[in-house]
């Protein structure tokens, strides 16, 4: 229970920026290819640290990959990946800012778009999650999403990365039972 007298998911309460990002993002669908773009590349950057490091960052990201414009992104070369190693408003990592590159490349060789590859792995039969033991890091949707996202070429996209993509964007709903926001999205889903 927050503060403000709303349940919500025990990650959802430590620090102001995680309850915003609780409260009005996480679980939202996002249906349009550019926030899908966006929400791959900064779980992609998020793999090995604390998703509020990302949080923190994020405005940095948007600046750095022109506001995730898959378009400009895929025209990236060397000099802009020498430009993002030395920008320390994001995360430094080479393989991942090479694989934001590779990645918006292979979005836009996608015949369908990225949402529709991505909606296909929907999952709204998923149990709803009592306590946060009962919320896995990845499932056999995740699995597959992972698989095709790899078989277009895409990069860093493992299954645990895929499932918190699902669950960001809403293909899942993992707000435990008894959260504010559990089912609060339900007729927002394609």
């Amino acid at each position: 229970m927050g503060l403000d007298g709303l349940a919500r998911c025990p990650w959802g309460l430590s620090a102001p920026d995680y309850i915003a990002y609780h409260d009005e993002e996480w679980g939202r669908p996002v249906t349009d290819d550019q926030g899908l773009y966006e929400r791959l590349c900064l779980e992609a950057f998020q793999s090995g640290l604390s998703w509020i490091t990302i949080l923190r960052k994020r405005e940095g990201f948007r600046s750095a990959f022109a506001g995730f414009d898959a378009a400009e992104v895929a025209g990236y070369g060397p000099d802009d990946v020498a430009r993002l190693l030395a920008d320390p408003a994001i995360v430094r990592n080479r393989a991942k800012i090479e694989a934001t590159i590779a990645n918006a490349r292979a979005f836009l060789d996608l015949p369908d778009g990225l949402a529709a590859l991505v909606w296909r792995h929907a999952d709204h039969d998923a149990p709803a999650p009592v306590t946060v033991a009962d919320v896995p890091a990845s499932t056999p949707g995740s699995t597959a999403l992972s698989k095709e996202l790899k078989k277009n070429g895409f990069k860093f996209v493992g299954p645990t990365t895929a499932y918190a993509l699902m669950q960001a964007c809403g293909l899942v709903d993992d707000h435990l039972t008894g959260c504010h926001r559990r089912g609060a999205y339900d007729a927002l889903r394609p």
